[in-house]
């Protein structure tokens, strides 16, 4: 049960049976660049985010982390000052253009918008471009795994300092999994978790609030017995799938030696609906000598 009390703000609109891709994503840009305002927004994210809440609560119900969930993740990274940092799931740019702001701010270097919609992601890079954030948020189009796999192929994508996870509910944990195989996430890596109580995220509260003995368990059972301290060499993992494709939970085993301290956080959807934010850190890797 919530302890949060009464929403403290204005609320956007009801959400509705269907809340996206009804074209109130390309409506909000019209709005925003037919704003009376707009010689202000341009070139100031908070003004931008502005016009985003106010499209929200005035016109449709938008599927944004909001103002106060926002809030938690930008004292975060205050404290961590990422130098490289991941979304994944960007929408129309909210979270990109708060946490943008404020990771620029902290002195980042690159702040990874991974969206699978070329639609979505054309409305966030607009935005980006407009919230005068160009230089430091960079948007990728397609599944967050293939998107994952690509940038680290590559060589963009080496570490991971912060990820923000905000996608389909259900790739939580296998996305997760994947940045471990891939040595992306690990000691000193720190998550943010959307929505783990609306709608909800139990699988993946599970898996990082386990210890490294319940996760090594699980490992050997998916894995026919494998010693989970001899974790295959992440260069010569191979998934079933052509590279860049997408990858299904059961191809993946994530790297069971990370150690994790999680903190549930609650904060409020804009709708003015109770939720809260899992921020889960990285510790350390127990038992394992070959790295992460």
């Amino acid at each position: 049960m919530s302890t949060l009390g009464i929403f403290p703000g204005t609320a956007y609109q009801p959400q509705e049976e269907e809340y996206f891709n009804d074209g109130r994503e390309i409506a909000l840009l019209h709005f925003i660049y037919n704003h009376p305002k707009l010689d202000e927004i341009r070139g100031n994210p908070q003004k931008v985010i502005d016009a985003i809440d106010e499209y929200g609560k005035t016109k449709k119900y938008l599927m944004n982390v909001g103002e106060f969930k926002s809030g938690i993740v930008t004292e975060l990274i205050k404290e961590v000052r990422p130098q490289v940092m991941v979304e994944l799931g960007g929408y129309v740019g909210y979270s990109a253009i708060v946490f943008g702001a404020a990771f620029r701010e902290a002195g980042g270097k690159k702040y990874y918008s991974l969206e699978y919609s070329p639609e979505f992601g054309a409305v966030i890079s607009s935005l980006v471009d407009l919230a005068g954030l160009h230089d430091v948020v960079q948007v990728e189009i397609g599944t967050s795994s293939s998107s994952l796999r690509r940038l680290h192929a590559n060589g963009t994508l080496k570490k991971i300092d912060m990820l923000f996870l905000d996608h389909l509910k259900p790739l939580y944990v296998r996305d997760l999994k994947l940045c471990e195989e891939l040595s992306l996430v690990g000691p000193g890596s720190v998550l943010a978790a959307d929505n783990v109580v609306k709608p909800g995220n139990p699988p993946y509260l599970k898996y990082v609030r386990s210890t490294v003995e319940m996760k090594r368990q699980e490992y050997q059972k998916a894995t026919a017995g494998a010693d989970p301290l001899s974790l295959p060499d992440r260069a010569k993992h191979v998934y079933k799938t052509d590279a860049g494709g997408e990858v299904s939970e059961t191809d993946l085993f994530g790297n069971p030696n990370l150690v994790y301290a999680s903190k549930f956080i609650e904060g409020w959807e804009p709708s003015g609906v109770p939720d809260a934010v899992e921020i889960t850190r990285c510790t350390a890797v127990e038992g394992y000598s070959n790295g992460v």
